[in-house]
């Protein structure tokens, strides 16, 4: 999933237009920005399901001193047009596009200054995950006609310049002491090498060919077969293997055995701003680290009330270790059982929906293994459907073995990747007719993964945490991103190596410091968005016992779910004066 995230700013103002014209012009700017958007960022078309030719076979070279200055200009030109419009004069949610839209503009420009693009490679997520992922033909690229695989190729000749890009960036890198930890790009060089591959060794890019159109006779699908494979191995496969010839030969030998972005030049202030990024505040990381010490806290004591209520004699590690251990919670032997047990609870969970939600998305769903070639490294993750109903959402599921994947996690999973999390809120904002098109598929960080999380507490009502083990998998999910503020913070502006966030990790949550490895270097190679979670729910929590302090009886729990996901998904800043508003008309209508 997208992640497009908004910093808290202040608004801009400006010479008004006549209020008449204000609406109008607003909803002019708005369509005009996101054109503009689609064509410096083609893959959020893709990922959007917008059809749109002029930018269905375009890869971005989102590297380049060019591109940057492409987008801070984009910025700047919106940001001026927003100065020109009275933002009193604008109907309620027209204020909310203008804030969102103000906050994306300058975060996007900001970032436009930091040296991330130095470090463009890594095993979690990045363009050579999502290239490869887009050509399995079970992603976001469609491979349904003879023009969309010719559109394949053409994105591949515009991944081999960014390849090209990304190794010369690298090198800029090593020569400033920017490098990413060595341990990451280890995890790197077997994925690349996997695409370097024919299609004889299973290489993902060569699926589509299995799924050729049915529309074309034999001679053309000769012949579509013939070029593509041409294309693949006079193109992506050499890029791949440029860049695992690089990583392996060049940049490995300069990696640091360093542990976080804090460590390098220029690290804190990139990570500061990354902090405010994904959590649309401007709290620091010593405040959040702090905030995430108290969370942990919290949820042990209520850990311990569940030993308590299930009678195991011994401490709180030693009982976690025995959830995480236990052969009773590991009942799976394929990965038909996982797939089929995540169907049984989409069930369960469809069937409770109405006593919390008003509205369902009409966006279809399905549940899905993750693919092999990443599935060692991934987590389970949400990818939404399209705008045009083609492409259902898809909850992935990482099955490296079926044996080793256990049942208290799974209720809180779902709740939060799945249904009423990332589907119902990500799917409701794409198809709003209200929203204009920037905010239909905007991915505020804090919101889409705060509410996700939120929702993982409402498993009561919807009838998944009916046994104390599943309640204490929800209680080991909200621990998980209460960690990641620790830890991440840890490691990125604290100096905390990876073994000590591994043991730490490990003793907060039960199991052994391996286990915690894939979730560890996740916040190495991407950091400061594994705080959005818990800083989200932490919110929505406050705005709920807000209503019900100020409401009573009447607050109106399911509206207010409703209410959250009729905007789409908003800054914190942004969010929080909307609900509180929202909460103080009559009946919160």
């Amino acid at each position: 999933m997208s992640k497009r995230i908004l910093l808290p700013l202040a608004l801009v103002a400006g010479v008004s237009l006549p209020a008449a014209d204000a609406p109008a012009r607003f909803h002019a700017l708005l369509e005009r920005y996101y054109t503009d958007y689609l064509r410096l960022f083609p893959i959020e078309a893709a990922i959007n399901g917008d059809n749109d030719p002029s930018v269905e076979a375009l890869w971005p070279n989102d590297l380049t001193p060019a591109f940057r200055k492409q987008v801070a200009a984009t910025c700047q030109k919106y940001l001026a047009e927003l100065a020109r419009i009275d933002r009193k004069r604008l109907p309620a949610t027209n204020r909310l596009s203008y804030d969102s839209l103000t906050w994306n503009l300058r975060a996007r420009e900001e970032g436009t200054r930091q040296p991330l693009h130095l470090m463009p490679v890594n095993q979690f997520s990045c363009a050579t995950l999502t290239f490869a992922q887009m050509g399995s033909g079970a992603f976001i690229h469609p491979f349904k006609t003879a023009q969309d695989y010719r559109n394949f190729i053409s994105r591949a000749h515009g991944f081999s310049a960014w390849v090209d890009t990304a190794i010369a960036n690298m090198r800029e890198g090593m020569a400033k002491g920017i490098v990413q930890p060595r341990i990451l790009m280890e995890r790197v060089l077997p994925q690349l090498e996997a695409l370097t591959k024919e299609e004889a060794a299973g290489n993902i890019l060569f699926d589509p060919l299995k799924q050729l159109p049915a529309s074309l006779d034999a001679e053309a699908k000769a012949q579509l077969s013939a070029g593509y494979r041409e294309g693949l191995r006079a193109i992506a496969l050499p890029a791949y293997a440029r860049l695992h010839a690089f990583i392996r030969d060049e940049y490995l030998p300069r990696c640091g055995n360093h542990s976080g972005l804090g460590a390098l030049p220029g690290g804190p202030a990139a990570y500061a701003y990354l902090v405010r990024l994904q959590t649309t505040t401007d709290l620091s990381p010593d405040r959040i680290h702090g905030l995430g010490l108290a969370e942990v806290a919290r949820i042990r004591g209520e850990m311990e009330k569940v030993k308590a209520q299930v009678g195991f004699k011994g401490t709180l590690p030693e009982f976690l270790n025995h959830v995480a251990t236990a052969p009773e919670f590991a009942p799976f032997k394929t990965e038909a059982e996982v797939l089929d047990g995540y169907r049984a609870l989409e069930s369960r969970v469809m069937a409770a929906v109405p006593k919390l939600f008003g509205r369902v998305p009409r966006t279809r769903f399905e549940i899905r293994s993750t693919e092999a070639f990443r599935a060692a490294t991934a987590s389970v993750e949400y990818i939404s459907g399209s705008a045009d109903g083609k492409r259902p959402g898809s909850f992935y599921v990482p099955i490296v073995d079926p044996t080793k994947m256990r049942t208290p996690n799974m209720g809180e999973l779902f709740l939060h990747e799945a249904i009423p999390g990332h589907h119902f809120q990500l799917s409701l904002a794409m198809e709003s007719p209200t929203l204009p098109r920037f905010r239909r598929y905007d991915a505020s960080n804090a919101f889409v993964e705060g509410w996700a999380l939120y929702c993982e507490s409402l498993g009561k009502d919807l009838g998944i945490y009916d046994d104390p083990y599943q309640y204490l998998g929800m209680l080991l999910g909200d621990m998980h991103r209460a960690i990641r503020l620790v830890v991440d913070t840890g490691l990125h502006a604290k100096g905390w190596t990876r073994e000590r966030a591994l043991a730490y990790a490990a003793e907060q949550e039960g199991g052994s410091p391996e286990e915690q490895i894939p979730e560890i270097e996740r916040y190495m190679a991407n950091p400061g968005q594994a705080l959005g979670y818990k800083m989200g729910q932490l919110k929505l929590r406050e705005l709920r016992t807000f209503g019900e302090k100020t409401m009573g009886a009447r607050f109106p729990l399911r509206a207010f779910h409703d209410e959250i996901l009729r905007e789409g998904a908003l800054p914190l800043a942004v969010l929080d004066a909307h609900l509180r508003a929202w909460m103080k008309r009559p009946t919160g209508k």
